[in-house]
């Protein structure tokens, strides 16, 4: 056994040295049993691991450093993780964030010396879902990743810079896995099929190409659901006797996949935004992809009816306020209907929004209004503008001198102010020249020249 595939771990399930085929490697799921030895053999990441990329020569030169690892489910983070402690001849020991506290922390660190000691080697400490762990857990890495007790290697799913303290992130560098192609997918799936020594080769099974592409795209970018669901059809397939995996098989197995969203993470995110910026850009057929893609996820269709009431003030305002009623509506009648009836109201809605006429005016003045306000601290009501419903009031100048704009000509009280006197006459709002907006901005422009000439 090479040095570092001795491979300690606290979890049970951790990868650990490969047996052969037989035994207990009858229990382990192929996932595990098929995981990449080396990086030939490793799917997808060319940008990570690509001839001459800091990584690879990494890993080609011995040369360890902490690292944490940003990507989807199935990307091979794990893999990747073992295969650079066993390349360097490290010690491999493996904690989860959600199983996991201080203490188990503390024992990988006296294993981590111990070991150098005794056989005068490095360690890899992999804590997978580091994200999970909070800041005190977190800062219990620093000072043995700053001694060299352990190289440090964290595994998450959700962005570093929002889960990991500035103190871990500021000792590790950032490598983002991406999604496998379905051309990846199909590589691992092609491999597992055929190798008789820890996959399905061998065992009578037979898959035709279109199912194999079929199974690739259901996989959605993760090999380990890939493998996962052709074990399942490969039993289900040996249980017919005739060892086939047709299309009906694939189709009872991944009936029940849905696709990556993960409520809350980085994938909602990520894709709110798109929609989002798709209705921004103007561009309906984008919008509405984004749209449906969110709602095969899982995503709640209320919360997208939401977003867009809002996206009709933030970025459609008074270019078209039928923008903000018919969103409204949208949501109202979602609301009486359900799914999937009212999910059509919803989609309506967004393409409307993403036609009509936009303008960001509202934002930027009402951002601009908060910011004043807060900055400026509790300035005086003029007097003119208060309020006298008492005679005692009224005798002490309150409202006194204030113009009745109904009164005047046009129902405009040219030159009057309405701002605190210690901050002078100010102007957040300034309509586009587009939709409505273009002609309230005339009117705006008409109004504000002959409080100039009036002042």
């Amino acid at each position: 056994m090479a040095a570092g595939e001795r491979q300690g771990s606290l979890l049970d399930d951790a990868p650990g040295a490969q047996p052969a085929v037989g035994g207990d490697d009858a229990f382990r799921p192929l996932a595990d049993r098929l995981r990449p030895r080396d990086l030939d053999e490793f799917a997808g990441q060319p940008h990570v691991l690509g001839p001459g990329s800091p990584l690879r020569e990494a890993i080609e030169h011995d040369r360890l450093h902490s690292m944490v690892f940003w990507g989807p489910p199935g990307t091979g983070k794990t893999t990747l993780a073992r295969m650079i402690a066993g390349r360097c001849g490290a010690e491999f020991i493996a904690v989860s964030a959600v199983l996991s506290g201080v203490k188990d922390i503390r024992n990988a660190i006296d294993r981590a010396r111990d070991v150098r000691r005794a056989e005068g080697r490095a360690t890899v400490l992999f804590v997978d879902e580091v994200h999970r762990f909070n800041k005190a857990q977190q800062d219990a890495f620093l000072p043995h990743v700053e001694d060299g007790t352990v190289f440090f290697i964290g595994a998450t799913t959700e962005n570093p810079s929002f889960e990991l303290n500035n103190a871990l992130l500021s000792r590790v560098r950032t490598y983002i896995l991406k999604t496998l192609s379905a051309d990846d997918i199909r590589g691992v799936i092609d491999r597992a099929l055929s190798d008789s020594e820890r996959g399905l080769g061998g065992q009578g099974l037979t898959m035709a190409e279109d199912e194999r592409d079929r199974l690739a795209a259901a996989a959605d970018g993760d090999a380990r659901r890939a493998l996962m669901l052709l074990e399942i059809a490969g039993d289900l397939a040996r249980g017919e006797g005739e060892g086939v995996i047709s299309a009906a098989i694939l189709e009872q197995v991944s009936q029940e996949s849905l696709r990556r969203f993960d409520k809350g993470g980085d994938y909602f995110y990520d894709q709110i935004s798109a929609l989002h910026k798709s209705m921004r850009g103007s561009n309906p057929d984008a919008a509405l992809y984004w749209f449906c893609r969110m709602i095969d996820g899982g995503c709640d269709p209320a919360y997208v009816a939401r977003r867009v009431v809002r996206f009709a003030s933030e970025d459609i305002g008074n270019a078209d306020p039928r923008a903000l009623q018919l969103g409204l509506q949208a949501w109202d009648t979602y609301d009486r209907l359900g799914s999937p009836e009212g999910e059509l109201t919803i989609a309506q809605a967004i393409i409307y929004m993403a036609c009509a006429a936009k303008s960001n005016a509202i934002y930027r003045a009402y951002n601009q209004a908060r910011r004043d306000a807060k900055s400026d601290g509790t300035t005086e009501v003029p007097m003119h503008l208060r309020n006298a419903p008492t005679k005692l009031m009224k005798e002490h100048g309150w409202s006194e001198g204030y113009r009745y704009a109904h009164d005047e000509p046009d129902g405009f009280a040219a030159g009057a102010t309405y701002f605190p006197d210690e901050t002078g006459e100010r102007v957040y709002y300034e309509p586009v020249d587009r939709g409505l907006e273009s002609r309230i901005r005339e009117r705006l422009e008409d109004l504000r020249e002959r409080n100039r000439k009036a002042r």
